[in-house]
């Protein structure tokens, strides 16, 4: 897995999140992690997970903001 899982969540683009999300999935479809590891893996993904939901949801809000002019609404 890279760095990235040392860096604080607020501070990973959705684009690392999302990479380091498919590499612990890869890591638990292998089959060749113990029960322990498989847990704590888990766990980080399903933060990755939440973290990256939480950053389109931010996005989509932002893109809805936005009127016709591309001006920003209030």
């Amino acid at each position: 897995m890279s760095n990235t899982n040392e860096l604080p969540f607020d501070e990973l683009s959705f684009e690392a999140a999302y990479t380091e999300l498919q590499a612990v999935i890869e890591k638990l479809e292998s089959g060749e992690l113990s029960l322990d590891e498989s847990v704590n893996l888990y766990e980080r993904g399903r933060l990755l997970s939440l973290h990256c939901q939480s950053l389109l949801d931010n996005a989509e809000l932002r893109i809805k903001q936005v009127n016709q002019d591309g001006s920003l609404s209030d």
